[in-house]
């Protein structure tokens, strides 16, 4: 009696991993990784009129349209000097979502010349609402949920990265 309770407790604790190890390996193939694939660069955002310090953010780059469609879906976690810039290339209205982001996010909506022109902070994980850049901008950078507020970044401010262009000559008086 005993050996068979041993041998039936052995077969379902090797049941049991495997069939931990099977849920484990479908649940990695299903989860994108088309993030290790990105372009990564930095990027700073300056405060306007020099009112705080610059701050220098790594980030990756959505290029193509499958790593747009991602973004930073499936992330667990994404730091305050942490960021993903979406280049659109062309000036229009940009609507963003937050289906599979498990993490809060603020939504930094760009104008081709690098300023800020609005952010969406500490969007709503998972929610299928609708996000607008509520105007034509050039491009969004996402953050971590609430780390535009604690560095200070602010409509107006500037972002400086190659995408971007050159603020022309200032005019002298």
């Amino acid at each position: 009696m005993w050996k068979s309770s041993c041998k039936r407790a052995a077969r379902c604790a090797a049941l049991f991993v495997w069939t931990a190890v099977a849920f484990i390996t479908v649940l990695m193939t299903a989860v994108p990784t088309v993030s290790a694939k990105m372009k990564t660069d930095r990027l700073v955002v300056e405060a306007a009129k020099g009112a705080g310090p610059p701050h220098s953010i790594a980030i990756e780059i959505a290029e193509t349209e499958e790593e747009k469609a991602l973004g930073l879906m499936f992330r667990t976690q994404l730091g305050d000097d942490q960021g993903m810039l979406f280049a659109y290339g062309a000036i229009h209205e940009m609507t963003m979502w937050m289906r599979n982001t498990y993490i809060s996010l603020d939504m930094v909506f760009i104008n081709a010349d690098g300023v800020i022109h609005r952010i969406e902070q500490r969007a709503e994980p998972l929610s299928d609402r609708v996000i607008s850049s509520e105007g034509a901008v050039a491009a969004v950078l996402e953050m971590a949920g609430g780390a535009t507020q604690r560095l200070g970044i602010k409509p107006g401010d500037r972002v400086v990265h190659a995408i971007f262009s050159a603020p022309g000559p200032t005019a002298k008086p």
